[in-house]
């Protein structure tokens, strides 16, 4: 998939879809079905317009580009969204951007889909429009609820991944480098490769957690069951902030520096403070037998 700025995108007949797509959940998925063209903003708009309001987001945009990637999407086109893209109104982003710059067939988004200064416009002044067809996408529904980004970052700061995960249509993820501990893990016989969580995202509630984990390996990402602690390690006084440590099940190499991906599959327990080292030990030994019955084979490896 080519990635583009909107400055460089060349105007051909497009279909495309457009919108925040924090998540890539169920709903954008099928905003974005049929489309050859994704057009999406970053940073976040709410970034920019409302600072102290801004989520914490979902996906960086590597992961969004690679979700994207999946659907068969032939260009993601990135708006570089500041204060002057947003004090556009919404006839200029139409003729503008969709129009003249991308040369839109069709144009789909979905039902509550704003945009232009104050938010002026929505999915039926896009309708409106004869330049292009207008494909309105409702809200999907999972279990009679809502698939929303909001909710599903709800889920996820609660540890409830698997049901965030329901709602995204695939495994919440967390990328990062691997940094240096205080090598506890190691020292209790469970080294971990250590990310430190990315301010501007949400990530999972204090806990322990049955994650995939894909180490690069060329071109290629070799995956391995993880059990995963998120949190501040209570049972040791550190004065570290929180820290995502994961136990890659069956392997053996040094990862700092390497960059790092992680799934979240399931909650298997809160983080709580044991009274003994000996004890938190034995608990390890539950959690990674825990993860290996939820995880998948140390030798799958997948092509992304």
């Amino acid at each position: 998939m080519k990635v583009t700025p909107l400055q460089e995108a060349e105007s051909r007949p497009r279909h495309v879809a457009v919108g925040e797509f924090d998540g890539v959940h169920l709903g954008h998925r099928e905003v974005i079905r049929g489309a050859d063209t994704v057009l999406t903003f970053e940073p976040h708009p709410r970034a920019v317009i409302a600072r102290d309001g801004a989520p914490k987001l979902l996906t960086s945009l590597e992961v969004k580009t690679d979700l994207i990637e999946q659907l068969g999407v032939q260009e993601l086109v990135l708006i570089p969204f500041d204060q002057a893209f947003a004090d556009q109104s919404a006839e200029e982003f139409i003729d503008g951007v969709l129009v003249q710059r991308l040369g839109a067939r069709t144009v789909t988004v979905g039902e509550n889909f704003r945009f232009g200064a104050r938010a002026q416009g929505d999915a039926r002044l896009l309708e409106n429009r004869s330049a292009f067809d207008t494909r309105i996408v409702p809200l999907v529904e999972v279990d009679s609820e809502i698939v929303s980004s909001s909710h599903i970052r709800g889920l996820v700061v609660a540890g409830d991944v698997k049901q965030a995960n329901r709602f995204l249509g695939s495994p919440y993820e967390l990328r990062g480098r691997v940094v240096h501990g205080d090598a506890v893990g190691r020292d209790l016989g469970f080294p971990t490769a250590n990310l430190i969580p990315d301010s501007a995202l949400c990530y999972p509630g204090h806990g322990v957690y049955a994650c995939r984990a894909a180490v690069r390996r060329g071109d290629d990402w070799k995956w391995y069951a993880a059990a995963t602690n998120v949190g501040v390690r209570p049972t040791f006084v550190t004065g570290r902030g929180v820290l995502v440590e994961a136990y890659l099940l069956d392997f053996d190499d040094d990862l700092y520096g390497s960059e790092l991906r992680l799934t979240f599959t399931e909650r298997l327990r809160g983080e709580k403070r044991f009274d003994t080292v000996d004890g938190l030990v034995e608990q390890m030994h539950r959690d990674v037998e825990d993860a290996r019955a939820l995880g998948v084979s140390a030798t799958l490896r997948r092509r992304v």
